[in-house]
């Protein structure tokens, strides 16, 4: 019973970008923190992990949850972001606290999915819902 609960598509893709959102995080917390370091690089999850699972739903069908449970976001240099200043850092307070309440509204939204699953798992074993 818990075998196609765990292996939904949409539970591990949800898993993953959970993931990623806590790590992400932990990301613009660094970049905030090293705001006055210089030649501090900004942080970001990879980009090889979101277009990696661009690539995996680009061809129309749906990957197999496997091939997403593989999946492992990191923090990479965000290449990106250019510095302007001449210190060599490259973070802006503007933009990491923009970053940081977008990713607060995924994290919830993702936490809300995953939970959901796992309540409905939660009812099919005890029969409550509660």
């Amino acid at each position: 019973m818990i075998e196609p609960v765990a292996n939904n598509t949409n539970y591990q893709l949800a898993r993953k970008l959970l993931d990623a959102s806590v790590l992400r995080q932990e990301a613009i917390a660094n970049n905030i923190a090293n705001a006055d370091t210089p030649g501090y690089r900004r942080l970001d999850v990879s980009a090889d992990f979101s277009q990696t699972l661009r690539a995996q739903f680009a061809s129309g069908a749906t990957p197999q949850p496997g091939a997403i449970a593989s999946l492992t976001p990191r923090l990479a240099v965000d290449s990106t972001v250019h510095s302007v200043r001449p210190d060599g850092n490259s973070v802006e307070i503007e933009s990491e606290l923009m970053a940081m309440g977008r990713n607060r509204v995924d994290h919830e939204f993702l936490t809300e999915l995953v939970s959901r699953n796992i309540k409905q798992l939660k009812m099919a074993i005890t029969g409550r819902a509660s």
